[in-house]
């Protein structure tokens, strides 16, 4: 099966039926999942209102590293296979994972504030991200 979509041409043909579907389920699945964190759950007995944020902010930040760990997996297979998708797929996941990177540290600072008393403390974590951002 991976052999048969290995093709740019029958890859580009599936994925020209498929991506309409796969954005509107994705729009509806989205505004879901933002309704149900944001004000369908309740309030934490520590943090109060600020836990909504968790709710955006690990799931940026999961989706990041995962689409800069199929950045890396894509670049990979376009240096040793020389495969043309691979660099597409590369090419395409770097600004998504960017996107991503910038939500979570967004939302990361949102929540900082009210728990730390500052937006940014440079924290070996928090740097690291920061880096991965501007690269």
């Amino acid at each position: 099966m991976f052999n048969y979509f290995a093709n740019p041409r029958r890859f580009m043909k599936l994925a020209t039926v498929l991506s309409p579907w796969l954005a509107g389920a994705t729009i509806v699945l989205a505004a879901a999942g933002l309704y149900l964190g944001l004000f369908a759950s309740p309030a934490d007995y520590q943090q109060g209102e600020t836990v909504r944020i968790m709710y955006v902010h690990v799931p940026a930040a999961w989706m990041a590293l995962f689409c800069y760990m199929g950045l890396a997996i894509s670049a990979a297979v376009g240096l040793i296979w020389k495969h043309p998708v691979a660099d597409v797929a590369a090419r395409a996941t770097a600004p998504i994972g960017a996107c991503f990177t910038f939500l979570a540290l967004l939302t990361g600072s949102l929540w900082g504030k009210p728990m730390w008393g500052a937006w940014w403390v440079w924290d070996a974590r928090l740097t690291s991200v920061l880096v991965l951002f501007f690269l």
